[in-house]
């Protein structure tokens, strides 16, 4: 064999070694695609909040999602850094605030300001509104028939919009859900956010402790938004407590964690 032959055979050796064969680019494409949604699930002590036990249940990692529960101190610290999305789930909305406190809150803000996710159950889509003076103000939503926020709780029927089937459930557009005193949620006038887009309607409604009749239809269930280069999403009912649709809570979560 010449020396130039000699060469030509190193050199399409080194080649081979050097260069991502198919197999290997495959394998490292699909540990990209399969990398767990990072998600913190807000919770302490006196919380009022079932979160931290329903949501880990079908939020797994089999499911494409890796749960931590945070505390209010840990959000504080910064620690929200570390997470695609942030979950603030059932209680208090104004516990919540509470609990975090202006330091926490303004970490919030920043985290979804930043690209985070922002999810909010329940409390944490009243925590989300732009309606009370501890609220986020992440949504341009207030809350309908404020005064009447004790109305009850029970199994409604939402409905989801074009939107929502395209965004949580291409396989049916009406579900069964449980409700237990979340906000009724209607745009609100902030000049400084977007306004949101609404994923289902409530269809039925839940009418105690003198709530008025008719108020709740037609309010607004689920929506979404933008906050600076974040994503909020907000459902009143619970998605996510057992035998619930949890499939509209992940697929909420995958949406939120998604960049533009």
């Amino acid at each position: 064999m010449s020396r130039v032959s000699q060469f030509l055979l190193i050199v399409f050796c080194l080649t081979l070694t050097s260069v991502p064969q198919p197999e290997i680019l495959a394998e490292e494409s699909k540990a990209e695609e399969t990398a767990p949604v990072r998600v913190a699930i807000f919770d302490f002590p006196g919380s009022g909040s079932l979160g931290d036990e329903s949501l880990p249940r079908f939020l797994t990692p089999e499911n494409g999602f890796q749960c931590t529960i945070i505390s209010p101190e840990e959000i504080r610290k910064g620690q929200l850094k570390n997470f695609d999305v942030v979950i603030m789930p059932g209680g208090s909305g104004s516990g919540q605030a509470k609990a975090l406190k202006p330091e926490g809150r303004a970490e919030v803000r920043k985290f979804v300001k930043n690209g985070g996710g922002y999810v909010g159950i329940c409390a944490g889509a009243y925590l989300a509104s732009s309606h009370y003076k501890w609220s986020l103000d992440i949504i341009n939503a207030r809350v309908w028939d404020r005064s009447h926020w004790n109305r009850g709780k029970s199994n409604v029927t939402i409905q989801l919009t074009p939107a929502g089937s395209e965004v949580l459930s291409k396989s049916k557009s009406k579900y069964n859900i449980y409700y237990s005193n979340g906000p009724l949620l209607v745009p609100d006038n902030q000049p400084d956010l977007p306004g949101y887009e609404v994923l289902a309607t409530f269809e039925s409604e839940v009418a105690r402790n003198g709530a008025p009749a008719e108020a709740m239809v037609g309010t607004h269930a689920i929506i979404r938004s933008k906050f600076g280069s974040g994503r909020v999403i907000c459902f009143s009912p619970h998605a996510e407590f057992k035998k619930g649709p949890h499939s509209l809570i992940a697929s909420g979560i995958y949406w939120a964690a998604s960049q533009d």
